[in-house]
């Protein structure tokens, strides 16, 4: 019995319940293939924070304890790679002679650096120039002292004791806030800034300057026996321990292995955890990508839900009419309950099937290969993440059972044959709608977003210390309101529209019908419920594919930014400090093939008070030329009236935010900054006036910087020297343009691309795959929208196939037949298409607000991805055609067969 009704649904049914088969492989593939997507994300998030850390550990030796002792128990700690002894000590100052001219430093840290520390941490320190062995001064040291390699700088140690050395290179510290940081003191109690003046010394160096006496033999600690002046010691540690692919489950890892080891080293050593700090920023970022899964995905795995659901719901009547002909033949309903759980496991599993094959074959597309690493380091083959796979294929088969089983069910226990076989009655509205929950729901979703989007929310919260991370999930309840209430107020809408608006729907639909317009919109008032939810269907699904790929335009565009903000520019030509480039160079930057415009910025250091800031000195009429200033990054004013302020009051500064409250600074309030004359090398007293916030601003720090009037800061310092060109290319070559300058420039200047900076600035989730995740959500979007349209409508035309014979026996000719079922296609693409387009709108700003965390920098406005919402309305439309094309074609069979057959 089962065999044979299985083999008549195929026979007879076959194309129907492929459809349905379709609509839960949809919801499988998606869930399946952005599972796959947050797995290797999170993969990814956990590699990019383990490569951005230089020094895993810094354990400093704690006094009275012996450095070698400490290093011997950190050395045979579990995981330990490498385990360096580095040693600090304070000097009073630094002195250098260079063109006649005596510069003095004020306090200067020294370092005194074990060999082969370059080796074991290679991303610490940076060349700029000279030599990479010996003695190494940092790029701002050397900017301060006028030095360059092969310079003599002299060490102050106290009133009475100092030391000479010969300067072999200058370096970069990318990581000095960490490489400096104070061991064990919580976040709020490290230092503001690194220090300005660092000076590194070899071991053997260190201990003659620092104590006149040999250095510690090699496998002991380097530092001096009798120091003149206070010395401390590190142990750098590199660690080779296998970690947790998830950024928590690593930080949970790194964070108790650092807890044993300072248990072990019982007091005499405290863990600085470098890359515990890394992955606690991770971890806040995989949450995040766990809320883009939420909020992204989820939503497209519904829809699909639906639209298994209007699939199965426009063919309710003809399963009513067929379990009734059963009982009728006498079988019961315990057999007929069988039959459909049958046919709900045959659309589950045909469902499954289809749905990891696209799934697989979706994310071979999507995030290609070298997203999922292979276990040796090596670029790996995307593959679906079994877990994931099995909560798609379980979420199916509650699709499955939910649209198919469940209604034959229900249908089983509350209708006898005789109502089965009839619809009696007059249908009314939905019990919602009698009582406005939907306008309820659109009030409470406006109250949450309310909430959630005020200045002291946090949507992630990762304490610092604690394994534990904490999401508030409540956030979701906003945008899941908005989506819920304004499909509901859609129906509303369209319900009303259909019931009460007959005149004007006739009117709209007189092109397509003639003479029939007004019956044909007569038909449509009484069957509106079937074009309601056609409407609504096709309405949510466009909301999904809009907001998605405004989100995810908006993510770019940022992403963008951040880069921009990083670099500069497409290219940034760095000179070598204490060394400007010459005209003839300069020329030569402007003369490259993909230059289109050189942008000079200068970069100084300005005392406000005691504290030293970076400030940049820009052209205010020409930057905005060769970078991207959105409004966001500043305050008191757009980019542009904030950069015609400094274009017409060429005194006028603008001050990062943490400035104006430490300062107390009000709009024109005078500000006096020291900054260096380059006649006289000596600090000179500049005067400005405080004009606006610059939250941001190219090549900039995070913290505290200052943005001035190029040409008034070299009128006030005696110079005019550059510290960056912004180098634009019209945003392409950049590559090949970096390469060109480079081989053009040599060891001069310092060359980099916006490509380069993109794998390595911002937050470590905008280093995942979003590209693929985009591809990955807008293909589903459109194939979500046109079966919301064209394949619902095409099944539901289908279903009426017996009122178009009836109509077509009255006397209504082939023409007026298509001119309905076109008529009907109309209404549903005008209505899901307006009302997608409001519900998208607001959903899209709510997004945006939500995951504010998400963005950096947040963003002034959001993006419109124009092409792809604009081939959506033309895929959809493309499919409504179709559906309407295909049913008008079999509105042309005889009606005589289409009776018989009803």
């Amino acid at each position: 019995m089962t065999g044979a009704w299985l083999m008549g649904l195929l026979r007879r049914r076959g194309g129907r319940l492929l459809a349905v088969s379709v609509g839960v492989a949809v919801a499988v593939s998606l869930i399946a293939s952005i599972g796959t997507f947050l797995t290797v994300s999170q993969q990814s998030m956990t590699a990019r924070a383990l490569r951005s850390v230089a020094v895993d550990w810094q354990v400093e030796v704690q006094p009275g304890a012996d450095p070698a002792a400490v290093r011997a128990t950190v050395a045979r700690s579990d995981g330990v790679r490498a385990a360096l002894p580095v040693t600090f000590a304070r000097s009073t100052g630094l002195q250098a002679t260079a063109e006649g001219t005596t510069q003095t430093t004020g306090a200067a840290v020294v370092l005194g650096l074990p060999d082969g520390y370059r080796t074991q941490f290679p991303g610490e320190i940076r060349q700029l120039s000279g030599a990479p062995n010996g003695v190494l001064v940092a790029q701002q040291t050397a900017s301060n002292l006028h030095i360059r390699p092969g310079s003599h700088v002299v060490v102050g140690l106290g009133p009475s004791r100092s030391a000479t050395v010969t300067v072999a290179g200058v370096v970069d510290l990318p990581q000095a806030d960490s490489l400096f940081q104070k061991v064990g003191a919580p976040v709020g109690a490290q230092p503001s800034a690194p220090p300005d003046n660092v000076i590194l010394l070899p071991a053997r160096t260190f201990a003659r300057v620092v104590s006149g006496q040999p250095a510690a033999p090699a496998q002991g600690t380097p530092g001096p026996a009798t120091p003149v002046v206070p010395v401390t010691t590190q142990i750098h540690v590199a660690r080779s321990a296998p970690l947790p692919s998830d950024p928590a489950g690593a930080y949970g890892a790194v964070l108790g292995a650092a807890h044993n080891l300072e248990a072990a080293l019982a007091g005499t050593g405290v863990v600085g955890n470098n890359v515990g700090a890394a992955l606690d920023a991770a971890r806040s970022d995989a949450a995040y990508a766990q809320m883009l899964f939420l909020f992204l995905g989820l939503p497209g795995a519904l829809l699909a839900a639906m639209l298994t659901a209007a699939l199965v719901g426009a063919g309710a009547q003809r399963r009513r009419d067929e379990q009734a002909l059963l009982r009728t033949r006498g079988l019961s309903p315990r057999a007929i309950g069988r039959l459909a759980a049958t046919e709900a496991a045959l659309v589950a599993t045909g469902g499954a099937v289809l749905g990891l094959v696209a799934a697989a074959i979706a994310s071979r597309w999507a995030f290609g290969q070298g997203s999922a690493p292979g276990a040796d380091g090596s670029p790996g083959i995307v593959r679906l993440s079994p877990a994931w796979a099995l909560i798609a294929v379980l979420f199916g088969a509650v699709v499955a059972g939910t649209t198919v089983l469940v209604p034959a069910l229900r249908d089983l226990r509350q209708l006898t044959v005789s109502r089965a076989r009839h619809a009696v009655g007059r249908a009314r509205s939905p019990w919602w709608m009698r009582y406005g929950v939907d306008l309820c729901i659109l009030a409470l979703a406006l109250v949450v977003f309310w909430v959630s989007s005020s200045d002291n929310y946090t949507l992630v919260l990762a304490p610092e210390g604690v394994p534990s991370i904490s999401v508030s999930y409540w956030a979701f309840l906003g945008p899941t309101l908005l989506w819920l209430g304004g499909a509901m107020f859609l129906w509303r809408l369209a319900t009303m529209g259909l019931a009460h608006g007959r005149g004007p729907l006739a009117r709209f639909i007189t092109p397509l019908t003639g003479r029939l317009a007004k019956p044909a919109a007569a038909t449509m008032s009484r069957q509106r419920r079937p074009l309601t939810r056609s409407v609504v269907l096709l309405g949510l699904a466009i909301s999904f594919a809009a907001s998605t790929a405004t989100f995810n335009a908006t993510y770019q565009q940022q992403a963008e930014a951040d880069a921009q903000l990083t670099n500069g520019a497409d290219v940034a030509v760095t000179p070598a400090p204490g060394a400007p480039l010459s005209a003839k160079a300069t020329a030569a930057i402007a003369a490259t093939p993909g230059v289109t415009h050189v942008e000079p910025l200068q970069h100084r250091f300005a005392y406000v008070g005691a504290d030293l800031q970076d400030l940049y000195g820009v052209r205010p009429n020409r930057i905005a030329s060769v970078t991207a200033l959105q409004d966001a990054y500043f305050q008191g004013g757009t980019a542009r009236q904030l950069m015609a302020t400094l274009a017409a009051k060429p005194d006028a500064v603008l001050v990062s935010d943490e400035t104006v409250k430490d300062f107390q600074l009000h709009p024109g309030d005078l500000l006096n900054l020291r900054l260096e004359n380059q006649r006289t090398h000596q600090l000179t007293t500049v005067p400005f006036h405080y004009a606006g916030i610059a939250k941001e601003f190219p090549t900039a720090p995070k913290d505290s910087f200052f943005v001035a009037n190029a040409d008034y800061v070299a009128r006030k310092t005696g110079s005019g020297a550059v510290g960056t060109y912004l180098v634009d290319t019209s945003g392409t070559n950049q590559p090949a343009v970096a390469a060109t300058l480079r081989q053009a420039l040599g060891t001069s200047a310092t060359v980099t691309d916006i490509t380069q900076t993109r794998a390595v600035v911002g937050s470590s989730l905008t280093s995942v795959n979003l590209a693929g995740l985009t591809r990955l959500e807008l293909a589903f979007a459109v194939i979500l929208a046109a079966g919301s349209g064209g394949l619902v409508l095409a099944i539901g035309l289908a279903e009426r196939r017996r009122t178009m014979a009836i109509i077509s026996v009255l006397g209504a000719r082939r023409r007026q037949l298509q001119g309905l079922v076109m008529a009907e296609a109309a209404v549903v693409a005008v209505g899901g298409l307006v009302g997608g387009a409001l519900i998208s709108w607001a959903l899209s700003q709510m997004l945006v607000k939500v995951l504010t965390g998400v963005f950096d920098p947040p963003p002034s406005s959001i993006a419109i991805p124009t092409v792809y919402l604009t081939v959506t309305a033309a895929t959809v439309l493309a499919a409504l055609a179709a559906a309407a094309g295909f049913s008008a074609r079999s509105s042309t069979r005889p009606a005589v067969e289409e009776l018989r057959d009803a």
